[in-house]
């Protein structure tokens, strides 16, 4: 796991929209297509502003969601608005290059089945994603798994359904893969995230986010969040 410090969440922001131009890049080099995963929140809408003024072959790029509030398309709290606006409407990803998770669909469970065979035929049958960009609560969760939801547990599905967290149930991104990922980026800012990212990068406690596999991931976070001078990095 390697650590770099920004000055502040803009040059987090910054840094992490340079780490995923070049994972996709190189994707496409190798593999004809780049297929990732984001997530959501004000950070990481900077990274995806910056992330849009990219030069890239857009049209072989995908860009799927980590999670996502299970409410209706219209409500305000859905991530797949802000992903629609940023990258499509203001930007250069063609409209069927976005994959928002179908999560108000009246059968969930379903919906979570259909969304994650999709990832599949994109992605390989088992699910290899070119890149996973994940966020971290104070709690230590990461995507949308939660400390003591039943989704924690779920290792034969890549998409499944939480329990009711915060103001609303999510469709998540699980564990096989977020570990399956060929990168994990981590973009973390704020003082509220300090204690739950010190346990991140020292590889301690039960936090869910401590259960993501460990290898080929990138921490980008602020100083406020990393208590450590600016350039520093950790193993």
């Amino acid at each position: 796991m390697r650590l770099t410090v920004a000055a502040d969440a803009a040059d987090a922001a910054e840094l992490a929209a340079a780490e995923m131009t070049k994972t996709c890049a190189a994707a496409v080099a190798v593999r004809g297509q780049a297929v990732v995963a984001v997530s959501g929140g004000t950070t990481p809408w900077l990274m995806l502003h910056r992330f849009a003024q990219a030069d890239l072959p857009w049209a072989s790029i995908y860009v799927a969601q980590v999670d996502e509030r299970c409410v209706a398309r219209s409500d305000a709290r859905r991530n797949v608005t802000q992903l629609q606006q940023i990258l499509v409407s203001d930007g250069p990803l063609p409209p069927a290059n976005l994959l928002p998770m179908p999560a108000d669909a009246a059968d969930l469970e379903r919906a979570a089945e259909q969304y994650s065979a999709m990832l599949a035929e994109l992605a390989g049958p088992a699910t290899i994603l070119d890149l996973v960009q994940l966020g971290l609560g104070s709690d230590g969760h990461t995507a949308s798994l939660v400390p003591d939801d039943p989704a924690l547990d779920v290792t034969d599905r890549t998409v499944t359904i939480t329990a009711p967290y915060q103001d609303a149930r999510r469709m998540t991104l699980t564990y096989p893969v977020l570990s399956g990922a060929r990168k994990r980026l981590w973009l973390v800012t704020g003082a509220a995230k300090a204690a739950a990212l010190a346990d991140l990068l020292q590889g301690r406690g039960n936090a869910p986010a401590s259960r993501v596999a460990r290898e080929h991931s990138t921490v980008i976070a602020d100083t406020a969040a990393a208590h450590v001078p600016v350039d520093s990095s950790t193993g």
